[in-house]
């Protein structure tokens, strides 16, 4: 391990920096700082002997993020200040007096009345309002947005956190505003916060969600420290980690860099030991045969048992971005050869793997009625072993003559035919589609919009559990209910990948009639965290309202709309390496894949 590298395990990732504030809660808190004070503990005695600056004192206060994140080269000089190379960019932005929470309280708690939304002019107004007010400050700096900012809700549970996935449209929204300071913050933070240990969780796993939270300093009763607070999902309903956080971590910092202009944010020396440590933890070997990513239920997105443990769309769909993003951004170095030759590799087989195998339209549901079974050879049709009996009888009738989808997952024996929406609009965004396969998903969309968009877009799955399979599916599970949450519930914060996608591939217009249905009643219904019923007619009975990602989608997609090619910091072009392995695998007929896969 280089000295770099030391530098970034000996760093106090969760354990934080310190400033003023007011106490923490006893139990799981407690002994999580507990936990976390060895930690720095082990991590300044290293820091001492390599010389690394280690967090200041509480007499210092806080600090920016540079000047605790400093690490080494290898020839052990110290790499300049980020801030410096990036101030032309980002400009002085001003620094509040007081760090507060995104209900304008410390740390997003408050006792005092709910304030009074005022009204603006327009429903862009208002919304670009609503997502300055859900801001959560540290050591008096922008860091994140708080999940759902309702000022008349007395319990918000884990909404007053910030969670990774749910930040990235508030970070697309600031970087098309030019306020680029709370997505770098963002950024590096929550790089402090990734697991260093070699133990569970995974090394290399990014948290769900962190909270700002103040206590006291220890051997001081007067002096209290400002932490970060993180959740790899030890506390989130049903203890499941966030496979899907790491990876858009990886596609939110490249869209940084992209719309900034500052590089010097990814080609720091602890943001490309984190990447690295990303895609180790993701491309590490195991028992699957398979190229696509094996998680448990819930690790995505849809975060309740909902049947898409296995292989699910949307985590390949962002895996295979990320790939992409993160080759785009590693700098070429002796120590990277090996991992780049597996990310290459691993793009191919992934990309063939879903090309060929997750695709459905009415040919290949035709080819799937008629497959043979118990077929024993290396060139089998019917590879998977996939009943025939497996199609559901809705399939049948719904699948249009024109257009096409990927699946929602895909094991031995096994076939998940429901159409998830963020996992073939973001396999159009990362080009794991081709562009045939993309257009046939919009095709398809525009033919079932009264299935998939109705009264407000984007139902998150179609179609849902019901009677007896969602009893078994979900555990019936009581939020889960048919039409409700993930279980084909409507999310309006699916509308901006909806119109990243529309813009792509040429079809804006798809996109602005979707946004144009949004836009009729989603201020009025207090922004929504999820809709309700097969149309979406009801605000979902367990929504929060002033959701910061229904806000966000809503204005990244007007934003979008309105200047169609800022959309190009988030999509991946084909890739001409991929086609080219592709070209020559059909040419020769051979494997191209020096790992073994199933292709």
């Amino acid at each position: 391990m280089g000295i770099a590298e030391v530098a970034l395990h000996t760093m106090p990732g969760a354990f934080a920096a310190h400033s003023p504030a007011y106490n923490l809660p006893h139990g799981a808190d407690a002994r999580r700082r507990k936990r976390n004070t060895n930690s720095v503990s082990n991590a300044r005695a290293l820091q001492g002997l390599l010389k690394i600056p280690r967090l200041r004192s509480v007499q210092l206060q806080c600090q920016r993020i540079d000047d605790l994140a400093r690490v080494t080269e290898g020839n052990g000089t110290w790499v300049k200040d980020a801030m410096n190379n990036a101030s032309q960019v980002l400009g002085d932005a001003s620094v509040p007096d007081q760090a507060v929470g995104g209900n304008g309280s410390l740390n997003g708690n408050t006792n005092k009345p709910p304030p009074q939304r005022r009204k603006t002019s327009s429903v862009d107004d208002e919304a670009w309002e609503l997502l300055q007010e859900s801001m959560v400050y540290y050591c008096g700096s922008p860091v994140g947005t708080i999940a759902a900012n309702d000022p008349n809700d007395s319990d918000p549970m884990n909404y007053d956190q910030v969670f990774i996935r749910d930040f990235i449209p508030s970070g697309i929204a600031f970087l098309l505003k030019g306020e680029y300071e709370i997505v770098r913050n963002f950024i590096l933070h929550t790089l402090q916060l990734q697991t260093m240990d070699c133990h569970s969780p995974g090394q290399g796993l990014m948290p769900a969600s962190f909270k700002v939270r103040t206590i006291p300093l220890d051997g001081d009763e007067d002096a209290t420290e400002e932490v970060l607070d993180p959740d790899f999902g030890e506390a989130a309903i049903g203890r499941v980690a966030p496979v899907d956080s790491g990876l858009w971590w990886i596609i939110l910092l490249r869209a940084y860099g992209k719309c900034s202009g500052d590089l010097s944010v990814q080609e720091r020396i602890d943001v490309q030991t984190g990447m690295k440590m990303i895609l180790k933890l993701c491309l590490a070997d195991g028992f699957d045969m398979f190229p696509t990513l094996l998680v448990t239920d819930g690790s995505c997105m849809i975060d309740r048992r909902m049947g898409i443990h296995g292989h699910p769309l949307e985590i390949q769909a962002l895996f295979y971005s990320a790939l992409l993003c993160a080759r785009e951004m590693l700098t070429p170095e002796d120590g990277s050869a090996d991992l780049i030759r597996a990310l290459n590799n691993r793009l191919i087989a992934l990309s063939f793997h879903i090309r060929e195998y997750y695709w459905l339209d009415m040919q290949k549901l035709n080819e799937i009625y008629r497959y043979k079974t118990e077929e024993y050879s290396y060139d089998a049709v019917n590879k998977f072993n996939i009943y025939p009996d497996q199609i559901p009888p809705w399939l049948v009738e719904w699948i249009p003559p024109k257009g096409g989808y990927f699946i929602g997952n895909l094991q031995p024996a096994h076939m998940d035919f429901r159409f998830f929406s963020l996992g073939n609009l973001w396999s159009i965004v990362s080009s794991l589609a081709t562009t045939q396969q993309s257009h046939a998903i919009l095709d398809l969309i525009e033919s079932k919009w009264s299935d998939l968009v109705a009264e407000m877009p984007l139902k998150i799955c179609y179609p849902a559990l019901e009677n007896q399979e969602w009893k078994i599916i979900t555990g019936s599970d009581p939020k889960n209910t048919p039409w409700s949450y993930h279980n084909g519930g409507s999310w309006p914060t699916l509308l901006w990948q909806l119109t990243v996608a529309c813009i792509k591939m040429n079809r804006p217009e798809l996109a602005a009639k979707a946004i144009e249905v949004a836009e009729r009643r989603i201020a009025t219904d207090k922004w929504p965290e999820y809709y309700d019923t097969k149309r979406a007619r009801f605000i979902g009975k367990q929504a929060r309202l002033y959701q910061t990602w229904s806000i966000a989608g809503f204005l990244v997609a007007k934003l979008l709309i309105e200047k169609p090619d800022a959309a190009r910091i988030l999509w991946n072009d084909e890739d001409a390496e991929i086609l080219n392995a592709f070209s020559t695998n059909r040419k020769r007929g051979k494997k191209v894949l020096k790992k073994t896969y199933i292709v």
